[in-house]
């Protein structure tokens, strides 16, 4: 049975003050770092045999302790990159929300086949994301796998496996800085075990 492990990068600046971050590429903060090294102690105690990472900077920096810990080649994939916001990209959602009302909330209303100006839908995301999952099932069926991504990305796979409007992942998933969400694959399909998990991040 493959079991794979999402987790979600630390905090960076953006993911604490609302920025629209996507395409964007910053480093953790400080809390990051620390977020990224109580993911590891947590980790590497599920016994994984393979870790992929978004090509992104700060999915990189939160993989990186558990990588020098498992001794395991960090897997890039640009599926697992995040959601693309286009225009909106380095903009608060505030800002956006009052300058741009009618795009907004026409992506707010159904984000999943309506983009940011430019940027990518939940559809677009499930389509690049969940070829690395059947492709990894493929691969490792009775394996610990861990991917380290980003938040759309993390929701939309969730909706997806569960069946849910992918329309709905950003009021029906919750997904935190540093959190885990994890699936159980049977010949019946994905079953959720943990969503959202930050229970490793408590002092």
């Amino acid at each position: 049975m493959l079991t794979l492990h999402l987790a979600r990068h630390g905090d960076t600046t953006q993911s604490a003050d609302g920025t629209f971050c996507g395409d964007l590429d910053p480093p953790l903060t400080e809390k990051g770092k620390q977020q990224a090294d109580r993911l590891c102690n947590v980790v590497t105690k599920l016994g994984i045999s393979a870790l992929y990472v978004s090509p992104k900077l700060r999915a990189r920096m939160t993989a990186e302790p558990t990588a020098r810990a498992t001794g395991l080649q960090p897997k890039t994939e640009e599926g697992l990159r995040e959601i693309g916001y286009g225009s909106w990209e380095g903009r608060k959602e505030v800002e956006i929300r009052e300058s741009e009302p009618q795009a907004y909330w026409a992506w707010v209303t159904d984000p999943a086949l309506v983009s940011p100006p430019g940027g990518e839908s939940a559809f677009a995301i499930a389509a690049r994301s969940l070829p690395v999952i059947l492709r990894v099932r493929q691969e490792q069926p009775n394996a610990n796998v861990l991917f380290v991504s980003h938040k759309a990305t993390i929701r939309v796979i969730t909706c997806a496996l569960l069946g849910l409007p992918l329309g709905r992942f950003c009021d029906r998933i919750a997904c935190p800085t540093a959190s885990l969400t994890t699936f159980e694959f049977s010949d019946r399909g994905a079953m959720l075990v943990r969503i959202g998990d930050t229970s490793h991040l408590r002092d």
